[in-house]
């Protein structure tokens, strides 16, 4: 499976949002990553439903709506109305993760489990086969621009394992402290969704820097 590239527009410039959404146009960029953060489940507030409606109409990629909210559930609906073409929820924000999930593909969405550093993969055994995507977090969600997690390789090892007869064409996404030095290693330890904001944001030229992490 060839990988996929979603930079996260959290790093982007909110002063000209629409020339950097424009560049990810141009670029070899797959998804537009869009983390929702509540201020409750993270410690960061950042941007919602009006953001997510000024920038659908300007993309021709698919949005990767990430939330990192309490209570998902009851936003879902709104977020495939604004624009997402995969929601992912939190398996740490989640009572009824099952539930939430179907809600996300009644919604019209894909659906995506993301896991925080300390939650092993194997919390998502008797749900892996209803799920689209798995996103590692490996830092702690809530800022981007922060070190990498070493452990993070050894739970893309194990949700690579888990999912290779349960659900071989799971896509794998980790998002974190991504750059060229790391994008290589992640590919061979299972990944094929990689987030990056800072590495290509804060690049001289960041349609370079994502053409560099799609042919590392």
């Amino acid at each position: 499976m060839e990988h996929l590239i979603a930079p996260s527009i959290l790093s982007a410039n909110f002063g000209n949002l629409q020339q950097d959404i424009e560049m990810l146009n141009r670029s070899e960029a797959d998804w537009i990553h869009f983390d929702v953060m509540d201020g409750v489940f993270v410690p960061n507030i950042s941007f919602g439903f009006p953001i997510l409606k000024a920038v659908k109409p300007l993309t021709t990629k698919p949005i990767d709506v990430h939330l990192m909210i309490i209570n998902p559930d009851s936003y879902i609906e709104e977020f495939a109305k604004a624009g997402a073409s995969n929601i992912t929820v939190h398996y740490e924000a989640c009572t009824h993760l099952n539930r939430t999930i179907q809600a996300i593909k009644s919604a019209g969405c894909t659906a995506g489990v993301a896991l925080n550093p300390h939650t092993p993969v194997n919390f998502l055994e008797d749900i892996i086969t209803d799920l689209d995507l798995v996103l590692i977090m490996s830092v702690n969600p809530g800022f981007g621009g922060q070190k990498f997690i070493q452990n993070t390789y050894k739970k893309l090892y194990d949700l690579k394992e888990l999912s290779r007869n349960r659900n071989p064409k799971l896509k794998i996404e980790v998002d974190g402290g991504i750059s060229n030095e790391n994008c290589k290693d992640l590919l061979q330890a299972g990944a094929n969704v990689l987030v990056a904001g800072s590495s290509v944001f804060a690049a001289a030229d960041p349609a370079q820097a994502i053409f560099q992490l799609k042919h590392p």
